[in-house]
């Protein structure tokens, strides 16, 4: 509903300036061209009348030409100094950008301001792994094995092993 409402209202509007211009037209046309009345002249008269408009048509033709031969002037100088832009900007060389390491700290300083506290330690939230622990358990495993070489084979062996690890899950 609204949005015919609006619709019709900018079609009066439009409609209105149509008129408007036409008028404005019209009353440049009337102060510009006032109607020319070869009623009642004479065939000399007449011939005096087209001289003088034929002499108002070359007088606006001229400036037509003046203004056409300007504009293309103009059009040119834009061109070329188009051209010279381009040609200074590639005379300069940029230099390489540089990569920039910034916290995280940083970042949120430089977003949330000076006032606000927060500190984002990625390193505190991740598990801490000991590598002590984990390079022991190896040793451990390999100096076993070596050693229970010869009493691990077979099917005893076999249960041994079994049994070892029943007794840890326990």
């Amino acid at each position: 509903m609204l949005k015919s409402l609006m619709v019709a209202k900018a079609k009066e509007e439009l409609e209105q300036e149509i008129v408007e211009k036409d008028e404005q037209k019209a009353k440049f046309l009337e102060e510009k061209a006032p109607p020319i009345r070869t009623g009642g002249l004479s065939l000399a008269e007449l011939r005096i009348l087209c001289e003088e408009l034929h002499a108002r048509i070359d007088v606006v033709d001229e400036e037509r030409y003046d203004i056409e031969a300007k504009v293309l002037h103009n059009t040119r100088e834009i061109k070329d100094l188009n051209i010279k832009v381009l040609d200074l900007r590639g005379k300069f060389k940029r230099p390489n950008l540089r990569r920039v390491r910034v916290s995280a700290d940083a970042i949120l300083r430089s977003l949330l301001g000076s006032k606000h506290k927060v500190s984002l330690d990625l390193r505190a939230n991740l598990k801490s792994v000991k590598k002590e622990d984990t390079e022991k358990e190896k040793t451990a495993e390999v100096s076993d094995w070596r050693k229970n070489v010869e009493a691990m084979s077979g099917m005893e062996g076999r249960k041994k092993m079994f049994d070892a690890a029943k007794g840890q899950n326990q």
